[in-house]
């Protein structure tokens, strides 16, 4: 097999197991209506991806390892599958809450083993092109699955069974044997399959910067789009949730051209500002400016943010890379359930516009403590580094 085909059909996979994770995310409102509950309970389902997640990267991130990548990311693509159908059979509060926790299994397994298994593929010259295709692949899915959804429900009127479901159905079965095919480059090693993940050194502000611009992202995926339904504008829901990952991944491109650092830098600075610009357009009820708001935040979360940390935990852990990307994950998870969780249980308290206004609050906050610690570490490290030369 050709290294184009098996890159195209690694990043396909990749693809198709990410274009689940969201494939629900229009209907949130429908299955809570099913159980009769608030904004708490679809921010805990909502988050129950990362309960099934986090043990899965913190436990298994270097089961591949162990394996080879190819059987991870086939179990990944089933695991979509029987998520997605659990929710067709009955669907409910409960099973959302279980069927995001298989979603979550599956994504720890595949973006930990496919992300090393592209850069094997490539090789390790190319490591930050391997990090593109991935971060590529995953993006479009994690934004493709709640555009897809949107669509069928637009063209198929109210409907717990979307097309976008049966494509699903259809597709991930057949490249589930197709990744079993794929060539063995790795070289399985002797390791314990319980192997916890690494955090290389001075990739912290990295994973700091993954779960601060995740958890805004979270913020745009599970309230946003209860406010959107609450003004009637819920039919966006499915445009919104792409576009807030979609755009991110059109700037990757831009991102791969510049230095890691400057990359996060500019992340930094467009996450506040596209929540800002998203919480004025829920405020003033203006459609406009949610849209503008999601696709500045996209090219800060699934753009420069993304794609720099994971280029450079990558080139900094080269001979442990299904791990280390394991780690980064940990904060962006971190990052992405835990606010979002909170956020959730002050909109049932509060108002879901309060509750967004104090995320923001706290998120400009922790935006500026972090990057004050960056360059007070990074100046030290280069009086340091003027000293000892």
């Amino acid at each position: 097999m050709s290294k184009i085909i098996s890159v195209s059909l690694l990043a396909l996979g990749l693809f198709t197991v990410t274009f689940a994770v969201n494939l629900q995310a229009p209907l949130y409102d429908a299955y809570a209506a099913e159980s009769d509950v608030g904004a708490t309970a679809v921010t805990v389902a909502f988050a129950a991806y990362v309960a099934g997640l986090m043990p899965t990267l913190l436990l298994l991130g270097g089961l591949s390892d162990r394996i080879g990548r190819r059987i991870p990311i086939a179990l990944a693509l089933i695991l979509g599958v029987v998520a997605t159908a659990l929710l067709v059979h009955v669907p409910s509060w409960a099973s959302l809450v279980t069927a995001r926790l298989l979603l979550g299994i599956g994504t720890g397994l595949a973006t930990t083993a496919g992300t090393a298994y592209m850069t094997e593929i490539l090789g390790a010259d190319r490591a930050k092109n391997a990090a593109l295709i991935v971060t590529s692949a995953t993006s479009l899915g994690f934004g493709g699955g709640a555009l897809a959804t949107g669509i069928s429900l637009g063209v198929q009127g109210p409907t717990l069974l979307p097309a976008s479901y049966v494509a699903l159905f259809v597709a991930a079965p057949v490249l589930a044997v197709t990744a079993l095919g794929l060539p063995r480059i790795d070289k399985p090693k002797p390791v314990s399959l319980l192997r916890l993940p690494v955090f290389p050194a001075g990739t912290w502000v990295f994973g700091a910067a993954m779960a601060l611009a995740w958890s805004t992202t979270g913020m745009t995926i599970a309230v946003v789009p209860l406010e959107l339904a609450a003004n009637d504008l819920g039919v966006w829901t499915g445009l919104v949730i792409f576009l807030a990952i979609f755009v991110g991944f059109l700037c990757q491109p831009i991102a791969r051209r510049m230095t890691n650092d400057r990359a996060l830098a500019l992340g930094f600075f467009l996450i506040p500002l596209g929540f800002f610009i998203l919480l004025a357009g829920v405020w003033l009820k203006v459609l406009t400016f949610i849209l503008i708001g999601t696709c500045i935040t996209s090219a800060a979360s699934y753009g420069f943010t993304y794609l720099a940390s994971l280029a450079e935990v990558s080139l900094r852990a080269p001979n442990d890379r299904a791990r280390a990307t394991a780690g980064l994950f940990v904060y962006a998870y971190f990052g992405f359930s835990l606010p979002v969780i909170a956020s959730g249980a002050l909109a049932d308290m509060l108002g879901l516009l309060f509750a967004m206004i104090a995320f923001g609050a706290v998120q400009v906050a922790t935006t500026a403590i972090i990057v004050m610690l960056w360059k007070w570490r990074s100046a030290i490290a280069f009086r340091n580094a003027n000293h000892a030369s």
